[in-house]
This record gives C-alpha cells, structure tokens and sequence, in this order.
C-alpha cells in the first residue's frame, strides 16, 4: 500500500536526483530540466513496455501516477502556497501602474482566447472525426488560455525582462489563472447542464462570476490586512512566518467553503504581504526569514509539480487522431494568445504607449503549466474525455519547454 509519506519520499528523491542531473549535465533552467528528465523517463518506460510488454512495467508505474490525486494535490494543496509566494514576490506599485493593461488581457484577455480556441477546436475535431461537442470544446478553451503564474514566474527568474514588460507578464499570470478558473467552472457547468442538468441562465453566470471573482479579492484583502496587522505588533520572526502559513490555508480553506476564488484571495493577500507588509510591518531579520522560507517553499514545491507534469504523459491514454489533433491545437492556442494580447494592447495604446514587442513577448512568454493539466484531469468522465487531456498535455510540454527555452531569445530580438 502506497502511503502519502511514500510518495512524498520518491517524489522528493527523483525531484532532487532529476535535478542535480540537470545542474551538472544540461544545464536547463531548472523548471523546464525537470519536465525534461521526467518526460524522457516516461518515453523511455513507454518505450520499454513496448519492447518487452509481458514486464507489465508501464501498467505499474502508471498505476502509482494515477495514485497521485493530481488536481486535488495541486488546486486544494500546492496551488495556494506556490501563487502566494509568487505575489509576495510582485512590485504592486508597477501592476499599479499598468492595472488597465493586466486588467484587461487577464478579463477580457481570457474570454477572447476561450471563445477562439472553443470554437477552433470545434471545427478541428468535426474535420478529424473525433466528435467533441462545442460544450466541451469551450470548457477546453477555458482550461487552457490561462497563462500559468507558478511557470511564468519561474521563467522571469532565469531571464532579463524590461520592468514594465516584467510587471505585465507577472501581474496578468497570477490574476488570469484565477478568472479562468472562474470561467472553467462556468462552462463546466454549463456542459454538464446541456447533458441532462438544469441549465444555468444568464443571470446564473454573472452571479456566479462577481461572486467567485470579486468575492475573492474581498476575502483576501481581508484576510491580508488581519494578518499584516497582526506581524506589524510583533517581532518575532519565526511567528511571523508561522503566520503567513496560517494566512494562506486559512485563506484558501475559506475560500473553498464559501464558493469564491482561492487563487484570487491568495493573490491579493500575498501582495498585500509582500509590499505593505514588507515596508511598514516587518523588520530586516523578520524580511530576510520571511521571503527565504517562501522562496525555498516555492523552488521545493516548483520542482516537484513539473515532475509530476513530466511523468503524467503515462497517464494519457491517444491514437493516432489524437495526436493530429493535439499538433493541430498548438498553433491553434498561440494564435488565440495573439489576439488576447493584441486587441487589448491595441485599443489601449490609442492613449498610452507600450513597451517595444510587448505584444510578441507578451504572446510567446504566456506558458501553460499544471493549473491546466490539474483542471483537465478534473473533468468528469466523459467520451471525448481522453481527447482534451491528450490536447491539453501537449499544448503545456511544447509551452514549458520550447517556448520556455526560447523567450528570452524573443525579448532580446523584439525587445533590444
């Protein structure tokens, strides 16, 4: 029997062993090395079980894969302390500065690319026979435009950005995963409810929409400024760490209970933390503890999610239209990426200008990660169910790892 300190132990082990590979040999940034060495391993296993099928050596390691519950592991577990230690790491006053911009591609943004990439989807899986209802095809377009904040910020670790390009990138990643998840949870319902379920009005959605979004902001500015008052009365370090834990799973637990959005509450109190916190609430000792801890929570938590996205290809059950269709949906995902960014960018640069080649950074740096992946394992079974999964994987691994590797070539191009 398979404890949870024994995969914690193996996860740890490979997490460490795959990445001291990394640091000596391929000398990747450390995320995109770990997706690496994992998703060679799952080839190699793949490979082997073909080879020799009567070892059963993938049945078995799939199965302990299939053991980790990864969507409730990353959303109701590591997703709040890896976007909380990504905020307390975020300039507020330069997301100030550029709130319309992020406001708009992480809103307006995300609606644009949920509607292409539905509808795209749509006439793909019509072309190729696979029979995805357009229900599904928007709740896969909802997944998947979202760029991942706990990727894109390990990315602007290893590369220089120009600071107004840096605050964009920052600041739409850590809010866009959040009003996705609100969108997802909307489409999902609204499938579920062409299948046989009530269906959800219009009013339905919005309710559910300002009650998810908004109503997260609320409690996490709340839950925040408790807990910066409470670090501004004392001086004690290792309490105040205490207490930002007792912040962030609290905060999300809440969340949970009363059906507004964990991400966006985590968010919000993570930025409180880190900018009013950091200046009027703590002393140095207590700041240098502090965003150590977090930062060391982060780069553990960080190394073990990519290697699970590594080793979840094991997981995926494809043919060969799945295939077609998943290389078909890469472009696909980008080009909707490239009008979320363009038409807000656009319209507001009427009245201010931005950053030379922010759209193309803008576009080429929105990487997908496990938010994804945890939201496609997430869906109830259904036909098609194995198809969105296969989409959704591929269109993460070339995001991770291609476009990972290549944007600091692209800022330095368009930026430069």
């Amino acid at each position: 029997m398979t404890t949870l300190l024994n995969l914690a132990a193996v996860l740890l082990a490979l997490a460490a062993g795959f990445g001291y590979l990394n640091h000596r040999w391929l000398k990747l940034p450390h995320s995109i090395g770990l997706v690496v060495i994992a998703l060679a391993a799952s080839l190699a296993i793949l490979a082997m079980d073909l080879m020799v099928p009567a070892l059963g050596f993938r049945a078995t390691v799939r199965g302990a894969v299939q053991q980790i519950d990864f969507p409730d592991v990353l959303m109701h577990g590591m997703l709040s302390f890896l976007l909380f230690a990504g905020a307390l790491h975020v300039d507020l006053s330069e997301l100030a500065r550029r709130k319309w911009a992020i406001g708009a591609m992480a809103s307006l943004g995300v609606v644009i690319s949920t509607a292409i990439v539905g509808y795209a989807v749509y006439l793909l899986s019509n072309l190729l026979g696979l029979g995805l209802p357009l229900a599904y095809c928007l709740v896969f377009g909802a997944l998947i435009s979202p760029t991942d904040p706990i990727a894109v910020l390990g990315i602007l670790k290893t590369i220089h950005v120009p600071p107004s390009l840096e605050a964009k990138i920052a600041g739409e990643s850590l809010f866009n995963d959040g009003v996705g998840i609100v969108v997802f949870i909307i489409l999902l319902a609204v499938a579920v409810g062409t299948e046989g379920g009530a269906p959800m009005t219009a009013l339905d959605i919005a309710e559910l929409f300002v009650l998810e979004a908004l109503g997260g902001a609320a409690l996490g500015l709340a839950a925040g400024f408790v807990a910066y008052r409470a670090i501004g009365t004392i001086d004690e370090h290792n309490l105040e760490v205490l207490i930002t834990l007792a912040l962030v799973t609290l905060t999300y637990s809440v969340a949970t209970a009363i059906h507004v959005s964990g991400p966006i509450a985590v968010v919000v109190a993570g930025l409180l933390i880190g900018n009013h916190g950091r200046e009027f609430a703590m002393s140095a000792t207590t700041r240098d503890h502090l965003f150590k801890f977090w930062s060391l929570t982060d780069e553990v938590l960080n190394s073990v999610l990519f290697l699970i996205i590594g080793f979840e290809v094991l997981a995926l059950t494809i043919s060969g239209n799945i295939i077609l269709a998943t290389l078909m949906v890469i472009p696909l995902v980008l080009a909707a990426r490239f009008a979320a960014v363009a038409l807000p960018i656009s319209l507001m640069s009427l009245r201010r200008e931005f950053t030379k080649g922010a759209i193309p950074v803008l576009t080429w740096g929105g990487l997908r990660g496990g938010i994804s992946v945890a939201l496609a394992l997430s869906l109830p079974a259904f036909a098609q169910k194995d198809l969105i999964l296969a989409m959704t994987y591929g269109v993460v691994i070339f995001s991770i790892v291609v476009q990972g590797l290549t944007i600091e070539r692209v800022v330095r191009r368009v930026v430069d």
